[in-house]
């Protein structure tokens, strides 16, 4: 459905650290660096693969970065372990919880979901259901 969904970031190494410790238990690993002619910044994949992307970057226009009100940026997870392990990964290194792991039926019977905001503000969502597109499916090879 995408190609790519980037965010940007203020304190470039604090963001590209808490990424790779909170993706990793999603089966996404970082891509090696880069030259786009484009700022600073990194990007994670599953391995194997060269789309879909998320990008943390410092922003093109110079500005600072700033978290989008309304925003949310949802990863797909193979199981309710991997959305546990990425929410912990995410709480201790400094993100705030907005929704400890657990079963939102008000979305589905089977949505395991849990939510926070990175230590920018941007706020994020690991998911698993047992209906989700072929994203989750394609993860569960990983586990």
């Amino acid at each position: 459905m995408f190609s790519h969904i980037q965010i940007g970031a203020r304190d470039l190494p604090r963001m590209i650290a808490f990424y790779d410790a909170v993706l990793a238990p999603l089966g996404l690993v970082r891509a090696p660096d880069a030259d786009d002619n484009g700022p600073p910044g990194a990007g994670w994949h599953k391995p194997g693969s060269g789309w879909p992307f998320f990008y943390v970057q410092l922003p093109f226009n110079g500005l600072p970065a700033t978290w989008g009100n309304g925003v949310q940026v949802s990863f797909a997870a193979a199981s309710q372990q991997q959305v546990r392990d990425a929410w912990e990964a995410a709480v201790a290194l400094g993100a705030v919880s907005e929704g400890e792991p657990g079963i939102r039926a008000h979305y589905a019977p089977d949505y395991y979901g849990a939510y926070c905001r990175d230590p920018e503000g941007n706020k994020l969502c690991f998911v698993h259901a047992n209906d989700l597109p072929e994203a989750s499916k394609a993860l569960q090879t990983l586990s």
